[in-house]
């Protein structure tokens, strides 16, 4: 039987390479679009890339259950991140880009108020900003959590900055003011985001190598 480390830290490895494939997809298709457009616009009704964005947040979903699993040890050590844990997080930000996967915003993707609003948009456009606000929790609940610091101050720091740029670029759309600029905010906050997940896939995989390497050196 294969001692639970080592599974837990193979299904990281798989979670993370799927993950990563999500986002060589999305930059693949992103570079086939000569316009400029939101990430969303990519998956929206008939779209060229749509099918291609589907399989991305799909894979996306795939590995990022596989990494919430293998980093279901992890806790926060202040008060309010301890309320849940990254795993739970990573687990409700999947579920949210899942159901974006399957709902995907009309052509264009109109923001969901005024006479633009329908009821599609609206689905996609909540599911996949509480699967990026689900997504940030967890990098905040890692950023606290103890007993790996140099994963600790990077997951901060990604944090930080993509709630930063993903709220720069969400207003900018609400404003309806320079939507280039906004798009390409977005697409920089979906890079480092999918980017940490990928690190902290790889990160927990390493885990365990580290220790024995640690306990050998004690020795």
């Amino acid at each position: 039987m294969i001692p639970a480390r080592r599974r837990d830290a193979a299904l990281s490895v798989v979670g993370s390479l799927l993950v990563l494939a999500s986002l060589v997809i999305i930059w693949a298709a992103r570079l086939t679009v000569p316009r400029e457009l939101y990430v969303s616009e990519l998956g929206a009704l008939g779209e060229p890339t749509a099918e291609a964005f589907r399989l991305a947040l799909l894979l996306l979903v795939a590995g990022g259950v596989l990494v919430a699993w293998a980093v279901r040890d992890l806790r926060a050590r202040t008060p309010i991140l301890r309320r849940g844990t990254p795993a739970l997080s990573l687990a409700l930000s999947c579920l949210g880009f899942f159901v974006a996967a399957n709902v995907p915003c009309t052509a264009g993707c109109p923001l969901p108020v005024g006479d633009t609003f329908t009821v599609q948009d609206f689905t996609h456009t909540l599911a996949a900003v509480l699967a990026f606000a689900a997504a940030c929790w967890a990098m905040l609940q890692v950023a606290f959590a103890p007993g790996h610091r140099t994963i600790a101050r990077l997951s901060l720091g990604m944090a930080l900055a993509v709630g930063a740029i993903a709220a720069a670029g969400g207003l900018l759309s609400l404003a309806r003011w320079n939507a280039a600029f906004g798009s390409h905010l977005e697409l920089v906050a979906t890079t480092v985001g999918i980017g940490w997940l990928v690190v902290v896939g790889l990160a927990r995989a390493a885990w365990p190598l580290q220790r024995r390497l640690i306990g050998d050196s004690a020795d």
